[in-house]
């Protein structure tokens, strides 16, 4: 009972230091960004009506009788301008709700369930506890013990090189038992952290993008209908992409928190294949498709998930597939009697070290950055979340310039 008990307040105070920890990291980062992006206003407003950059320059900001928020700056000839600010601010003010609304949610969730995760994590300690058990009825040296003891007290979780040593050939298995949980404990934080960082990386992107459009609607849209035109079409662009990207990293974290409800049925392959085939002539006209009827498959998953599969493997296919190329879709089954569907285009391939990574989060081929709009490089991280809650798995054929086959391998029946 001890034991249980030390353990649960050490997954607590492992999570309470962690969630602290990215709450500064998040906190540091807003700070950043938004300071960043006044800067930057600030510097382009002054460039636009002076032709420099004046360090002595005297700034200030006042609200006009229309309650508009202005930005004045003089210089010492007397000259200054003045620039209403107020599109700016409610852009910057919207833009760090949505990464406070992300935020919180990434923080909530590690607060709320990281605990369990980490208790998780620790339960080979119960192993541990029962060999204490089992080494304390026999004669054995109590200061031991406490040398274990002061030994894992003293220890800094977060440094990646500090080990669990006291030096004594008894507790040998104990050590090497505690310090592979260490290391598979700070994995899961190094991934924790990754993702996080990743992700605020993405979001900087498209809020750029935003801003930017906001300044040209701020200095020239109000005269020019075209640039007004350009820029309220950037912004939905940029919003809708922002929209998804945000709408994926909350099914990512739902899944790894294990809140993803999913419904096992045993339905036809082929029907669904069919509905995202006719799905697809619809919406894309630029591309042929492909799709010949097969026998009646059955398959024991998810319908909506696996459906939302495919229309990954195919979006992933449509975004390296030129205008009038073909892409098909087959379903079938494999030598070892296991249904599978696929999709194939011939666009830009991918070479080996890209297929290793493909699953990846975030990861996207440097041919794909370099020449395509690389989505959000997450679809096919949660392609690969859906498969594996099913048992399935992936076979991937690609080659350079010729062409990539995804095919996804199910289940008939339940396992």
């Amino acid at each position: 009972m001890n034991e249980s008990k030390r353990m649960s307040s050490t997954a607590r105070k492992l999570n309470l230091s962690w969630t602290g920890k990215l709450f500064f990291i998040f906190l540091s980062l807003d700070v950043i960004l938004l300071v960043m992006a006044a800067a930057g206003w600030c510097y382009n407003i002054e460039v636009s009506g002076f032709g420099g950059f004046f360090l002595n320059a005297h700034r200030s900001i006042r609200t006009s009788v229309n309650s508009d928020i202005l930005y004045i700056v003089s210089i010492d000839g007397g000259e200054s301008i003045q620039t209403d600010a107020s599109v700016f601010l409610w852009t910057l003010m919207n833009t760090a709700v949505i990464l406070g609304v992300i935020q919180l949610l990434i923080l909530s969730d590690s607060f709320l369930s990281g605990t369990r995760r980490i208790r998780r994590k620790l339960k080979p300690l119960q192993d541990i506890a029962q060999k204490a058990e089992v080494l304390s009825s026999a004669v054995f040296d109590e200061n031991k013990f406490h040398h274990l003891e002061e030994t894992i007290s003293n220890l800094i979780p977060e440094e990646t090189d500090v080990k669990i040593q006291t030096g004594d050939k008894d507790l040998q298995g104990i050590e090497i038992a505690l310090n592979n949980l260490l290391d598979r404990m700070r994995d899961s934080y190094r991934q924790q952290a990754r993702f996080v960082s990743d992700a605020s990386h993405e979001l900087r992107t498209p809020i750029a993008v935003i801003k930017g459009y906001v300044d040209m609607l701020d200095r020239w849209g109000k005269q020019d209908a075209t640039v007004m035109e350009e820029s309220i079409q950037a912004l939905k662009q940029e919003s809708e992409h922002m929209n998804k990207l945000v709408e994926q990293l909350l099914f990512l974290a739902r899944g790894d928190s294990g809140r993803n409800k999913m419904t096992f049925k045993t339905f036809p392959l082929s029907d669904m294949i069919k509905e995202v085939y006719e799905e697809s002539v619809m919406i894309d006209p630029v591309h042929k498709y492909e799709f010949a009827e097969s026998e009646v498959i059955m398959v024991y998953g998810d319908f909506e998930m696996l459906k939302q599969t495919a229309r990954i493997l195919i979006d992933n296919a449509v975004k390296y597939t030129k205008e009038n190329d073909t892409i098909s879709i087959r379903t079938g089954i494999n030598q070892r009697k296991e249904p599978y569907f696929y999709v194939q285009d011939n666009g830009i391939g991918m070479c080996e070290a890209d297929v290793t990574h493909m699953f990846e989060r975030f990861y996207r081929a440097d041919s794909a950055r370099s020449n395509y709009r690389g989505g959000t490089g997450l679809g096919l991280s949660i392609a690969k979340w859906i498969v594996d809650r099913h048992k399935g798995y992936f076979e991937i054929l690609s080659r350079k310039d010729i062409g990539t086959r995804i095919s996804v391998v199910l289940n008939s029946s339940p396992q």
